[in-house]
């Protein structure tokens, strides 16, 4: 990849043109149930909004647990709420409250609106595996990256810089993926509403 065409495909990743894959490989290159998963979770998340803010609102629930949400490259996956909060009604009401300050995702106030049907819509997280961390804002409606904060760049060339930005920047976009594929695990499963959404209640609560 040449050093122009790199800093273009960086450019859209961040701006968010790229969406949630990043620079996706072509179709071909990839095999066949790669592609199939896929188009199966573009189906199942593009227009269908409240599963984005059904996936974010777990995602909040579950950042306040120390448990790591999944295991990326044998590492475990932290995730925290940082910074401004949107919440919306599950299905296009146009309710919304939008909440800031670093503690303002974990708030009461935030719980007793989560409470009363909203749920979260955008959101600001910071992803930590292993000793690197990135910061990215999230959008439920196809889970854009949004003003995406990488690593710390250590390469000192110009091209390696680029280089080392663009490889930063896939591996965000493949954290996302793999909250995206743990929600869909859970969400798909038996014990969805049986016990998440009851436990998920409760923490609204505060019980």
């Amino acid at each position: 990849m040449s050093r122009r065409d790199a800093a273009r495909a960086e450019a859209a990743f961040l701006r968010g043109d790229a969406g949630v894959d990043g620079v996706a490989t072509a179709a071909d290159e990839r095999d066949a149930a790669e592609v199939e998963r896929d188009t199966a979770r573009e189906q199942l998340l593009r227009g269908h909004a409240f599963l984005g803010r059904e996936l974010l609102t777990w995602l909040l629930f579950r950042s306040e647990s120390t448990e790591p949400f999944a295991r990326v490259e044998g590492e475990p996956l932290g995730v925290t709420f940082t910074g401004r909060l949107v919440l919306r009604g599950a299905f296009g009401d146009v309710t919304e409250l939008a909440a800031r300050g670093l503690a303002a995702p974990y708030s009461a106030t935030v719980k007793r609106a989560l409470a009363a049907g909203l749920l979260v819509h955008q959101a600001r997280l910071r992803l930590e595996l292993g000793e690197q961390a990135w910061e990215a804002t999230l959008d439920a409606e196809h889970l854009d990256v949004r003003a995406a904060r990488l690593p710390e760049v250590i390469a000192e060339e110009d091209d390696e810089r680029l280089l080392e930005r663009l490889h930063l920047a896939q591996r965000l976009a493949r954290l996302v993926e793999a909250l995206v594929t743990e929600f869909l695990a859970v969400r798909r499963g038996r014990g969805w509403g049986r016990t998440v959404v009851p436990a998920m209640r409760r923490w609204m609560q505060g019980a």
